[in-house]
C-alpha cells in the first residue's frame, strides 16, 4: 500500500514551483497590511490620544508580537507563513529530495521554523527600527544638534554616508535572486528562504485534504491533561491558537478589503468613473399618456400649461421636466401632490426655479 502511494508524497523535482507572480504577490501582502494598520492606529490616536496613544507609541512592538503569534501558528500548522498560505503555497525543507515530503499539515521542523520566524518577523522589525534611526540621525545632522568636533557626529555621518550603499546592495541582492528565479537558475526568489533552508512550493491535493481534516482529528484525539502544568500548557496553547486564528481571520477579511480599496482608488478605475460621470445628461423620458398634441399643453412653449398665459418666474418640475409659472405650479403641487401634466407624484421640493439672462 505504501509503495503504491509513495509517488503521491515523494518530491517531484520542481514541478510544484510557483511562478514569480505568485511569490511577489504573497511578499507584497504583509507589506501592504502593516501601513494600513498603522494608519488606522494613527487615526485612532489622533482622535483620542489618552486612550489610543499607547498603541501608536508602541505600534512596532505590538505589531511584531502579533505577527510573531500569527506566523508561528501558520508555520507550525500549515508549513507556510500567513501570506504564503493565503496564496496556496507551502515551505519545503531543502535537502530532503530522497525522502518523502512532509505534508503541509505536519508543520515545519523546529530548526527551519525558528529560522523562518527570525526572517519573517525579527528581521523586518530591525529594518524598520534602523530606518527610523537613520531618519532621526539625518534630522540631528541637519539641525546640528551635536557639536561639530564630537566623535559621535563623525561616526553617524559616516554611517549616514554608507547606509544608502548598504541598502542598495541589500535590495540589489534580492533583485538578482528574483532574476535568477525567473530564468530558472535558482530555486528561491528570496535569499532569506535559502538562509532558512526552505523553498516555496504549491499545496498539493493531499496537503489541502490534510489541512481540512486536521482540526477534526485534533479534537477527536484530544486527551484530558493529567497534571496542573499540562493543563496550563494546554490552556496557553489554546489561547495562542485562538489569538492567531482571530488574527488570521481578521487579516483575511482585511486583505480583501485592502484589495478592494486599491482597485477603487486606482488610476484606471478613477478614469472609468470620470468617463461615466462625464457622459451627457440623458433626455427626459417620453410620456406615453400625453404627447405634444395633448390639449393640456399649449402650442407656444412660453405659455404656462396651467394659467395659459406667458410664464412668470419659470419653474421646472424635476419629476417630469415640464415648466410652469412658479405661483401656478406651487399652488397645484401643494394641493394635489402630483404633476399637472403627467400625474407623477410630486412634492414642493421638486420645484426648481429657472433663471435666464432676460430675468
Amino acid at each position: 500500500m505504501a509503495e503504491h502511494g509513495a509517488h503521491i508524497t515523494t518530491a517531484s523535482g520542481l514541478d510544484d514551483q510557483p511562478s514569480i507572480f505568485e511569490v511577489v504577490a504573497q511578499d507584497s501582502l504583509m507589506t501592504a497590511v502593516r501601513p494600513a494598520l498603522q494608519h488606522v492606529v494613527k487615526v485612532l490616536a489622533e482622535s483620542n490620544p489618552a486612550l489610543y496613544g499607547f498603541f501608536w507609541r508602541w505600534f512596532d512592538e505590538i505589531f511584531t508580537l502579533l505577527d510573531l503569534l500569527l506566523q508561528q501558528h501558520y508555520l507550525s500548522k500549515t508549513s507556510a507563513s500567513f501570506s504564503e498560505n493565503f496564496y496556496g503555497l507551502k515551505r519545503i525543507v531543502m535537502g530532503d529530495r530522497h525522502k518523502l515530503q512532509r505534508l503541509a499539515s505536519a508543520g515545519l521542523p523546529k530548526k527551519q521554523l525558528w529560522k523562518s520566524i527570525m526572517f519573517l518577523v525579527l528581521l523586518p522589525y530591525l529594518k524598520v527600527k534602523l530606518e527610523k534611526l537613520v531618519s532621526s540621525l539625518r534630522e540631528e545632522d541637519e539641525y546640528s544638534i551635536h557639536p561639530p568636533s564630537s566623535r559621535w557626529k563623525q561616526f553617524y555621518r559616516a554611517f549616514l554616508a554608507a547606509y544608502p550603499f548598504i541598502n542598495m546592495a541589500w535590495e540589489g541582492w534580492f533583485l538578482v535572486q528574483q532574476l535568477r528565479y525567473i530564468l530558472g537558475k535558482a530555486q528561491h526568489h528570496s535569499p532569506l528562504l535559502s538562509l532558512a533552508g526552505v523553498r516555496l512550493g504549491r499545496l498539493t491535493v493531499q496537503d489541502i485534504q490534510a489541512l481540512e481534516h486536521k482540526p477534526t482529528e485534533a479534537n477527536m484525539m484530544q486527551q484530558p491533561a493529567k497534571s496542573v502544568s499540562e493543563k496550563i500548557k494546554s490552556t496557553l496553547k489554546k489561547a495562542v491558537g485562538g489569538v492567531a486564528l482571530s488574527l488570521s481571520t481578521g487579516l483575511s477579511v482585511g486583505v480583501f478589503f485592502l484589495q478592494f480599496l486599491e482597485w477603487w482608488y486606482s488610476s484606471e478605475n478613477q478614469e472609468t468613473i470620470k468617463s461615466l460621470t462625464a457622459l451627457p445628461t440623458p433626455p427626459p423620458p417620453v410620456h406615453l399618456d400625453y404627447n405634444s398634441d395633448s390639449p393640456l399643453l399649449p402650442k407656444m412653449k412660453t405659455v404656462c400649461p396651467l394659467c395659459r398665459k406667458t410664464r412668470m418666474n419659470d419653474t421646472v418640475l424635476a419629476t417630469s421636466g415640464y415648466v410652469f409659472c412658479y405661483r401656478c405650479v406651487f399652488n397645484y403641487v401643494r394641493s394635489h401632490q402630483a404633476c399637472p401634466i403627467t400625474g407623477y407624484p410630486t412634492e414642493v421640493q421638486h420645484l426648481i426655479k429657472l433663471y435666464s439672462a432676460e430675468n
